[in-house]
């Protein structure tokens, strides 16, 4: 009996480990949580228009571009893992009263944009923000990155591969993960989850060439991205660099830390980006 219960054990946790492996895209992309747009900038008074853009690969990618009437510079919005553009109006306006101009776009299979996500893919995603904003007539002394979560780091891949070309005014990095591999293990411990993820995501090593002033922002309580994390990215680091500590949870400390959480990023912008108020 306790070698068939053994037996037993042994077959269950090779298949939670299959299905971990199978399924890990699902786990990690989760566009079908909010297909739909819920609203637009229009309901929060601002002008804005939507943009098309077009990827390396040949696909096409829903953006909202949002200027701001006496503009400081632009900031260029990588979100998280679930839901779309629309899903992140209170941020939008956030960085539109901080007097920025915002380009959000939405991942490939997110929201109304082509194609199925991958990491290679949302690469490509940033790189076409980017060019965006370049054919526009926008300088990159003018532009800040900004991601949060899983977007933290298509942000911080961007500024990596920027750094032999020209680099952005800053990167904002917001409840950052050290890489999806060590996130995984610290989430996971039961599981050789280290070995099994397919995905690299690797912060630490892309803040280690981002030569653009850098602000961490995590919150001590977040309940998904431990504050740990964000500690590690920011040491992995080079100067200069400041790490904002906010409090509240993953998806609602950038509005239970209000007023701190502006105030903190307006001062970044003025002191280290330079990117002061008209």
């Amino acid at each position: 009996m306790l070698v068939r219960f053994l037996v037993g054990l042994v077959l269950v946790y090779v298949v939670v480990v299959s299905l971990a492996w199978g399924f890990q895209n699902r786990l990690l992309y989760l566009p079908h949580m909010g297909h739909e747009h819920v609203g637009t900038p229009t309901d929060l008074g601002l002008a804005w228009e939507p943009v098309t853009l077009s990827t390396q690969d040949g696909l096409s990618l829903d953006a909202w571009w949002v200027p701001a009437g006496e503009s400081r510079g632009n900031l260029l919005f990588f979100h998280g893992n679930a839901g779309n553009i629309s899903h992140r109006l209170a941020s939008i306006r956030q960085f539109h009263r901080l007097g920025l101009s915002v380009l959000i776009l939405d991942y490939r299979g997110y929201g109304r944009s082509e194609g199925s996500p991958s990491e290679a893919g949302t690469a490509l995603d940033a790189r076409a923000g980017w060019r965006w904003l370049m054919e526009a007539g926008h300088a990159p002394g003018e532009v800040v990155l900004f991601g949060r979560s899983l977007g933290a780091a298509v942000a911080a891949e961007l500024a990596s591969s920027l750094a032999d070309e020209a680099s952005p005014a800053a990167v904002i990095l917001e409840s950052p993960f050290r890489s999806v591999p060590k996130l995984a293990q610290r989430l996971y411990p039961f599981l050789p989850a280290r070995w099994l993820v397919r995905f690299g995501y690797d912060n630490e090593a892309y803040v280690e060439r981002i030569e653009a002033p850098l602000l961490v922002i995590h919150s001590r309580e977040d309940e998904i991205i431990p504050f740990g994390e964000g500690q590690a990215v920011f040491a992995a680091a080079s100067e200069p660099k400041r790490l904002l500590e906010t409090r509240g949870g993953h998806n609602t400390g950038f509005l239970d830390s209000e007023p701190d959480y502006s105030a903190g990023i307006d001062a970044f912008l003025n002191e280290e980006a330079q990117l002061k108020r008209p």
